[in-house]
């Protein structure tokens, strides 16, 4: 039952325990708080370069929509309801993002775009995995 759960939950869900701690849903400096710097890494060239949370959150959540994208490429049957609740997912972000204050920021939009892309894309490689099966007899038993 794990390979029905969406992967791209746990760094929205990270997002809302951020903002709920930083100042609640109606709080509208989050984009501040969650822009300044966390740490600062000195690379070779001299410059400095400042990480921020929102930074740490849209690389994790690059890294889980990889993960989601191998998992999408699975024809088995568990993907189709892996693909409803990551549509359900993109709709809780949607509304997040269009009616909450703290969620209209770019880093949140960023990662309500890789949740609606982790959707296209599961529904894609499905239609084509079953017309692929379809072209090829698989289940027809050869006749």
């Amino acid at each position: 039952m794990f390979a029905a759960f969406p992967l791209l939950a746990i760094p929205v869900v990270v997002y809302n325990l951020i903002v709920l701690t930083m100042g609640g849903f109606g709080s509208q400096d989050i984009q501040m708080q969650m822009t300044g710097p966390l740490f600062t890494i000195t690379m070779t060239s001299g410059s400095p370069w400042s990480v921020s949370l929102s930074d740490l959150l849209l690389a994790g959540s690059l890294v889980v929509l990889f993960i989601e994208l191998l998992k999408s490429t699975t024809s088995r049957r568990i993907a189709i309801i892996n693909h409803s609740l990551s549509m359900l997912l993109f709709i809780i972000c949607l509304v997040e993002f269009l009616l909450a204050p703290a969620f209209a920021t770019s880093t949140f939009f960023l990662m309500t775009v890789m949740v609606l892309l982790d959707v296209l894309a599961g529904f894609i490689v499905t239609i084509v995995a079953a017309r692929r099966d379809v072209d090829f007899g698989v289940g027809n038993d050869g006749v």
